[in-house]
């Protein structure tokens, strides 16, 4: 059973390039074929989520959130030596783009 939260499937990398909302997934695999680049892989479980079998080869393109039917399914995450750190004003708190 699929628990609800957003699950980041990837293999043994700290940032993966994407994140999947179960919540909103329909596992119709659109971005699995989409790729340009054949990172994801279709999940053996009905209705869940795509595998990131191979993060380390993301283009980084977006192409398989702009194809993908429900909007908010799938995050694209920037590779963290693209990610901008930022301070509050405020509080100086940190925070990445």
């Amino acid at each position: 059973m699929i628990e609800k939260k957003a699950v980041a499937h990837s293999q043994g990398t700290d940032m993966p390039p994407l994140v999947f909302d179960v919540d909103l997934c329909i596992g119709c695999n659109i971005c699995v074929h989409i790729c340009q680049v054949d990172i994801l892989v279709p999940n053996p479980e009905e209705g869940a989520p795509p595998i990131v079998l191979y993060p380390g080869e993301c283009w980084y393109d977006g192409s398989c959130v702009s194809a993908c039917p429900i909007p908010g399914a799938i995050t694209l995450t920037a590779m963290a030596g693209k990610r901008v750190r930022f301070k509050r004003k405020d509080s100086g708190e940190e925070f990445f783009t």
